[in-house]
C-alpha cells in the first residue's frame, strides 16, 4: 500500500484499508489464535484422558466452542467502526477531495474503544498465544516419553515387565496406554501447526505489547510509520501461517489427503482399484 502513495486514488491508500480490511483481518487472526489454542488443548485431553475425551469433546460441544470463540472475538471489533468515521477530506497538495478516516472524539466512545482494545486487542491474543505455547510444550514432552516407551517395548525390556505383571506401571506409556499410533501422528501434526503458529504470531504479540506500553505506537501516534511497518510484518507472518496449514494437513493427514484427492478427482481411478 505504501507504493500507492504517489498514485492518485479516490481514497487514502493506508488509512482506508486500515479500517476497511485491517479490522476484519485482525478479527480473523484472533479467531485463528483461539481455534489453534482449542485444538492444542483438545490434543492434550486426548493424552491425559484418552478414555473420556470422546464424551468431553463431542461434535456439539466443538460447534458450541467455535461459535463462542467467533462471537467473543467478533463483537468487540464493532467498536472500531464507532471509533473512526469515513469522511471526505480535501488535500491541497493533491488538489482533490478523497475518502479518508477520522477518529471520533466522543469521550464515551474513546473510553469504550480503549477498554475493548486492551481486553480483546491485547489480552485475548496473548492469552491464546500462551495457551498454545503451554499445550505445545506439554505435547512435545509427552511425545518424547511415548517415543522412548515404544523403543523400550521394541527392545524387549517392557515386554518382560508386562508379562511378569510385577511392574506394569513402568511398562505403560507415560501418559496412558490407550493412545494409539494414529493418535500419536495426529498429535505430531498439531505440534507442527502450533509451532508454526507460535513462530509467526510472536511479532503480533510483541507489537500488541508495544502498543500497550506506548500510546504513541498507533495508527495516529508519533510512531505511526513504525506501527505500519510492524503491521505489514505481522500480516505477512500470519498469512504464511494460514496458508501453510493446508500443506501440513495434506502431508501429514492421510484421511484429509484422501478426501481432497477424491474431491479434486486426482488419481480417483487408481484409488478405486
Amino acid at each position: 500500500m505504501l507504493a500507492f502513495n504517489n498514485v492518485f486514488l479516490p481514497f487514502h491508500a493506508i488509512n482506508v484499508p486500515f479500517l476497511a480490511s485491517g479490522n476484519p483481518w485482525a478479527f480473523l487472526s484472533r479467531t485463528i489464535a483461539w481455534i489453534t489454542a482449542f485444538i492444542s488443548f483438545e490434543r492434550c485431553l486426548c493424552i491425559l484422558l484418552p478414555l473420556n475425551v470422546k464424551r468431553i469433546i463431542t461434535p456439539r460441544n466443538t460447534l458450541a466452542a467455535l461459535l463462542m470463540i467467533t462471537l467473543l472475538t467478533f463483537g468487540p471489533f464493532l467498536f472500531a467502526y464507532l471509533r473512526y468515521n469515513f469522511v471526505w477530506i480535501f488535500y491541497p497538495h493533491l488538489n482533490a477531495t478523497i475518502l479518508d478516516i477520522m477518529p471520533n472524539d466522543n469521550e464515551h466512545i474513546v473510553l469504550m474503544e480503549k477498554i475493548v482494545a486492551s481486553i480483546c486487542g491485547v489480552v485475548h491474543p496473548i492469552v491464546a498465544f500462551s495457551i498454545v505455547i503451554m499445550c505445545t510444550m506439554f505435547l512435545v514432552v509427552q511425545l518424547r516419553k511415548i517415543s522412548s516407551w515404544r523403543k523400550s517395548v521394541i527392545s524387549g525390556k517392557s515386554q518382560l515387565e508386562y508379562k511378569s505383571g510385577d511392574n506394569f506401571a513402568s511398562a505403560a506409556p507415560p501418559a496412558q496406554i490407550g493412545i494409539s499410533q494414529k493418535e500419536e501422528r495426529l498429535v505430531k501434526m498439531v505440534v507442527v501447526i502450533a509451532t508454526i503458529f507460535i513462530v509467526t504470531y510472536t511479532p503480533t504479540c510483541v507489537m500488541l505489547l508495544c502498543s500497550v506500553v506506548s500510546d504513541e505506537f498507533s495508527m495516529f501516534g508519533v510512531y505511526r510509520k513504525m506501527f505500519i511497518i510492524c503491521g505489514f510484518i505481522t500480516f505477512l507472518g500470519q498469512s504464511v501461517s494460514a496458508s501453510i496449514n493446508i500443506v501440513i494437513y495434506y502431508t501429514m493427514a492421510s484421511k484429509f489427503r484422501s478426501c481432497l484427492r477424491r474431491l479434486l478427482k486426482v488419481d480417483l481411478h487408481d484409488e478405486e482399484k
